[in-house]
């Protein structure tokens, strides 16, 4: 992705990844669904300025009531907030089982107690990612292995199967930053919007900035999709788990929505 504004030809990409051009497509289309060519066209600054023309994200989401995708996203989150007093105690008496485990976004670490989602997260390196959990909650107990919410979560990221019952989320933020976590969960799969208007989403039309920040502290990749908050320039601005990523999930989200051939919605529904 660290190339896409120079639109690499299909020999060009197929020759980074060790494949022929054939198999580079054919690989590419099924976890796509588009051709390569069709799917750069979604990481264009032009292309997420036409998408930030055509939504009608305050009108019919924070207006009018959401609907399909973006409505079923938010009934399958439940959010409930750790207390200070909790987070100040280090996850003492939490016991804290993490797992990690591939997806079409790369290696995610996923965190859990009794309680719900502590932290997912896409890494690069275990270590790191474990570390940087650790430190947050250095008085829990810690588990490595697989649970039945694990195997909830993997199955929406590995199959795109919707769970029958809502995926609870145990997270810890400030006031306002869980107001805008809360907004981020009604931005439906295929939509974009800016940080101004989850400002005014929230009632704090000048808090751009901060919106922003709270962004950037979202520990629940994906789930709760910070990545579909960019710049009112059409530039899709940083990500906590690497800006290039945030362009890739934007865009396979995109290709997904307009391929003939997919399936996604229906699985989601």
């Amino acid at each position: 992705m660290e190339h896409f504004e120079d639109q690499p030809n299909l020999d060009v990409l197929a020759e980074r990844v060790s494949l022929s051009p054939f198999h580079f497509q054919k690989v590419f289309r099924v976890w796509a669904g588009v051709s390569p060519k069709e799917f750069l066209q979604f990481v264009t600054v032009s292309h997420a300025k036409r998408l930030l023309k055509e939504s009608t994200l305050l009108d019919t989401t924070y207006s009018l009531g959401l609907s399909g995708t973006g409505r079923l996203h938010d009934l399958f989150i439940k959010m409930e907030a750790m207390t200070p007093g909790e987070y100040k105690r280090g996850g003492e008496g939490l016991v804290l089982q993490y797992e990690v485990f591939p997806s079409s976004f790369g290696d995610i670490l996923l965190v859990s107690s009794d309680r719900g989602i502590q932290s997912l997260q896409f890494i690069d390196s275990l270590e790191k990612g474990i570390l940087d959990i650790k430190n947050e909650f250095p008085n829990a107990l810690w588990k490595e292995g697989e649970s039945h919410l694990h195997q909830k979560i993997k199955d929406y990221f590995q199959k795109w199967i919707l769970p029958k019952t809502p995926i609870p989320l145990y997270v810890y933020g400030t006031e306002f930053q869980l107001k805008v976590w809360n907004s981020l969960l009604k931005i439906p799969m295929g939509s974009v919007c800016t940080y101004g208007d989850i400002a005014n989403a929230i009632g704090q039309t000048s808090a751009q900035r901060a919106v922003g920040t709270a962004i950037g502290k979202n520990p629940i990749a994906y789930l709760i999709p910070c990545h579909r908050v960019i710049q009112t320039s059409g530039l899709f601005g940083g990500y906590r788990w690497d800006p290039n990523r945030k362009r890739m999930i934007i865009a396979w989200e995109q290709s997904k929505l307009s391929s003939p051939n997919n399936d996604l919605l229906e699985k989601i529904h």
